[in-house]
């Protein structure tokens, strides 16, 4: 125990001098500006799904491009869609694109060629195959689905007809993270079976569970599409829909998605693993919010584990990192703080390598569009599912979970030494936050067996917990079957 408190003192430190730069770096510049083409000719015509938060990114993005224009955007809430999108095009362009609420109505111009997603997660999936259907290329926010099943009927219809289709994973762009993940895998620290994501991340409670007027300016039977009709129940329209489960998937789905496909990436494992297990609850405060604010989530692939950790309250770095992964190896371990750098370590804690580097993940996506070939992208549509899907499965595990005090749950780790070292720095994060490490009640999810090439559950939860892999579809808002792709 004092060697890891070393170690963490070491780490920190150097981090704590380094972690401004990185985080202030992990929006990436343009790179290769000079090989776009300015030529009207050759301009790929974009379309904005969604232009609140990261849809800000994108417009930026596709605006700041000379082979790019966006030309369209969409949004069920006509004040966002008019202001942050037609407005803020026109800002930085001196043309106003087009403006439309419905999606669908912006898919029939057969002239947009790109079809970008920033829509929440509800909606990733309808729209990009939606959009895919109707001939056009998709870049879309991660997660890319809302749940297993519909992550899947995307890679179909993009495989069906031959579309580029990029996930918003941008991790998987940055030099600094690209060269991190072949020094691991090329044996920097030996061998490696375990890699740890670390979602350290202050949340706060979004209010009471009440029913709200819906903002005057948003088309609500549009705005959500799949989910199920009713009430609005937060305070805050937007945002706030990440903590309800109809339409978002927590932090494990949100901010968490990003490390989770960092340490499936560094793992070297291209499936949705044997078994999943986890466990956690919303706790602190009692709110509008459904969602686990405080969760663990173990995948087993063979003998190889991924652990993830999601924590709401306030936390202390993990061997120097709030929002990251850190590969355990023989021979030492590769802790990733930010979006594009990293550093390895032998195992007495000392320095061995640091990584850095940034580069454009739009751009990836553009270049890939242009060659028609999927192998260019970085992310491609596939590899978003897989890590979504995860998130997906922690989060299935523990809807199915029975409440019990936390000083229960060693119970259910029979033995294993991981998972109880786990549990520890949970109960001790529970104490920091002055609550009872002992007798706070989560909900301990089953260890559920899986197939990972089907992406189905097998053994004796599969028929409790396959109807989870998928929603029941508000018409006419269905993603479709296979079959019907």
């Amino acid at each position: 125990m004092s060697q890891q408190s070393r170690r963490e003192f070491l780490e920190q430190s150097m981090f704590a001098a380094a972690g401004a730069a990185a985080l202030g770096a992990s929006v990436p510049q343009l790179s290769a500006a000079d090989k776009q083409s300015s030529s009207p000719n050759e301009k790929l015509r974009v379309a904005l799904l969604g232009v609140n938060g990261r849809g800000q990114s994108h417009l930026g993005a596709f605006t700041g491009r000379k082979d790019t224009e966006v030309v369209a955007v969409v949004d069920p809430d006509e004040s966002v869609g008019m202001t942050k999108g037609v407005g803020n095009v026109f800002k930085k362009t001196g043309k106003k694109p087009a403006y439309y609420k419905d999606l669908r109505k912006a898919f029939d111009d057969q002239k947009i060629d790109i079809v970008s997603i920033a829509t929440p997660n509800h909606w990733h999936a309808l729209g990009a195959i939606w959009a895919i259907q109707a001939g056009k290329d998709v870049y879309c926010e991660k997660p890319v689905s809302h749940n297993v099943s519909e992550g899947r009927r995307i890679v179909e219809a993009a495989r069906k007809y031959n579309k580029i289709v990029q996930t918003g994973t941008q991790c998987r762009s940055q030099p600094g993270l690209i060269d991190a993940i072949e020094f691991i895998k090329a044996g920097g620290i030996g061998e490696v079976k375990l890699a740890r994501g670390t979602c350290y991340k202050r949340r706060k409670s979004i209010g009471p569970k009440g029913n709200y007027d819906v903002p005057a300016s948003v088309d609500y039977d549009l705005w959500l599409g799949p989910a199920p009709m009713g009430p609005l129940t937060r305070q805050r329209f937007h945002y706030d829909w990440h903590w309800q489960t109809p339409t978002g998937n927590g932090d494990l789905g949100n901010q968490g998605i990003h490390q989770m496909d960092v340490a499936r990436w560094g793992l070297g494992v291209d499936n949705v693993g044997e078994s999943v297990q986890a466990y956690g609850g919303r706790l602190g405060y009692t709110d509008a919010g459904d969602v686990a604010n405080t969760q663990v989530s173990i995948h087993q692939f063979g003998d190889k584990r991924l652990v993830f950790e999601v924590r709401g309250l306030e936390t202390e770095p993990y061997r120097g990192a709030k929002v990251g992964v850190i590969f355990y190896g023989s021979d030492g371990y590769v802790v990733i703080p930010s979006y594009n750098s990293a550093s390895a370590f032998n195992n007495d804690g000392k320095l061995i390598k640091k990584f850095s580097g940034s580069a454009d993940h739009f751009a990836n996506f553009v270049d890939a569009v242009r060659s028609r070939k999927i192998s260019d992208l970085n992310a491609d549509i596939e590899e978003g599912h897989i890590s979504s899907a995860l998130c997906h499965l922690g989060n299935i595990s523990y809807e199915l979970g029975e409440t019990m005090p936390v000083k229960e749950v060693a119970g259910e780790m029979k033995g294993d030494s991981e998972a109880l070292e786990t549990l520890g720095r949970f109960r001790q994060h529970l104490s920091n936050n002055k609550l009872d490490a002992d007798d706070t009640v989560v909900s301990m999810g089953p260890k559920l067996s899986l197939d990972g090439k089907k992406e189905t559950f097998t053994g004796g939860m599969a028929s409790t917990a396959n109807p989870k892999l998928t929603r029941e579809y508000r018409k006419p808002f269905v993603v479709p079957t296979t079959a019907n792709l």
